[in-house]
C-alpha cells in the first residue's frame, strides 16, 4: 500500500496517494504545486489499464493545509518521490516517470540525478520558469505574508474540478524557485527519451518552460504534443482522453517490456 508522507493537517478528502498494480513497466506520477494526486488519478488509472504498474505519490506539504506546504522544500518533495522510484524498481524491471506541472520539474530532476533509474520522461506543462513580472517580488512577499492567490483549477472543461489548496504558499513558492533554477541548470544531463505535452492556452505555466525544456535537454528522442483544447491542468481537461492514449502508445514504443506487454 501507498504510504503517505507526514502531514501537519489531516488529509483532505480524495487527496491519497494511490498505487495500482500491473506487470513489469512502472509509471510513477508526480502531481503539481499546492495540487493532490486526484489531478492524475485518471490518468493512472488508464495506465493501469493498459498494463503498468502506477504509483503516485503526495508530496510532503501537500493535501493538508496550505500553512503545511511552507513548511515543505524541494528536497521534501524530491525525496519522496525518489522513495516512490525506490518502490517501483523492486517491483518492476523499467520505469517511466511523469509530471503535470511542478511535477514535470521533480521529474527532469529524477532523470538529471538517476539517470539510469529513469527509462523515459511524459510531462504534462512542465514548470521552470515564470515571466510574470510580479514574481519578482516573491522573495518579498514571503516575508510579508504567508499565502498570495491560488495558482490551481486551471481547467477548460466545465465541471471538471482540480483538488488543491485554495491560496498560495508563499514560502513553499520559494522553495518551487529553488527547484526551478537546479533543475534548468542541469538540463543537459537529462537523457531519457522525453514526452512533452503542452496546453496552447495555459493561465499558469507560460510556453518559454517548454522552449527553455527542449533547447537544454541532452535528450535525442523528444517530443512534443500540442493541446488545444486543454488549460494547465490538462489531465482532467478536454484533451485528457488523447493524453492518456498518446502516452500509452509513446511509452509502447520506447521501452521494450511495454511493447511485450501489449503484444
Amino acid at each position: 500500500m501507498p504510504q503517505v508522507a507526514p502531514q501537519a493537517g489531516p488529509l483532505m478528502p480524495g487527496a491519497d496517494p494511490f498505487d495500482l498494480p500491473g506487470g513489469q513497466v512502472g509509471v510513477l506520477l508526480c502531481h503539481g504545486f499546492t495540487s493532490t494526486p486526484q489531478s492524475l488519478r485518471l490518468w493512472g488509472e488508464h495506465l493501469a489499464a493498459a498494463g503498468f504498474t502506477v504509483r503516485c505519490p503526495l508530496l510532503p506539504g501537500h493535501g493538508t493545509r496550505w500553512q503545511d506546504a511552507n513548511a515543505s522544500t524541494e528536497e521534501d518533495w524530491y525525496q519522496e518521490l525518489s522513495a516512490a522510484l525506490d518502490d517501483l524498481h523492486a517491483r518492476c524491471g523499467s520505469v517511466v516517470v511523469a509530471g503535470l506541472s511542478m511535477g514535470g520539474a521533480l521529474a527532469l530532476r529524477l532523470a538529471q540525478r538517476r539517470p539510469d533509474d529513469v527509462a523515459a520522461l511524459v510531462l504534462v506543462n512542465p514548470s521552470l520558469l515564470t515571466e510574470r513580472r510580479d514574481a519578482r517580488l516573491l522573495p518579498l512577499l514571503a516575508r510579508l505574508t504567508p499565502a498570495w492567490a491560488p495558482v490551481a483549477g486551471d481547467i477548460k472543461k466545465p465541471g471538471s474540478v482540480e483538488l488543491a489548496y485554495p491560496r498560495l504558499p508563499t514560502r513553499a513558492a520559494l522553495a518551487l524557485r529553488r527547484l526551478w533554477t537546479a533543475v534548468r541548470a542541469d538540463l543537459g544531463a537529462v537523457r531519457a527519451p522525453l514526452l512533452v505535452f503542452r496546453s496552447v492556452t495555459d493561465h499558469v505555466v507560460e510556453p518559454a518552460s517548454t522552449r527553455v525544456l527542449l533547447a537544454g535537454v541532452g535528450s535525442t528522442d523528444t517530443t512534443e504534443v500540442l493541446l488545444h483544447d486543454s488549460w494547465h491542468v490538462a489531465t482532467l481537461d478536454n484533451d485528457a482522453t488523447m493524453l492518456f492514449a498518446r502516452s500509452v502508445e509513446w511509452v509502447r514504443e520506447r521501452v521494450p517490456a511495454a511493447r511485450e506487454r501489449s503484444s
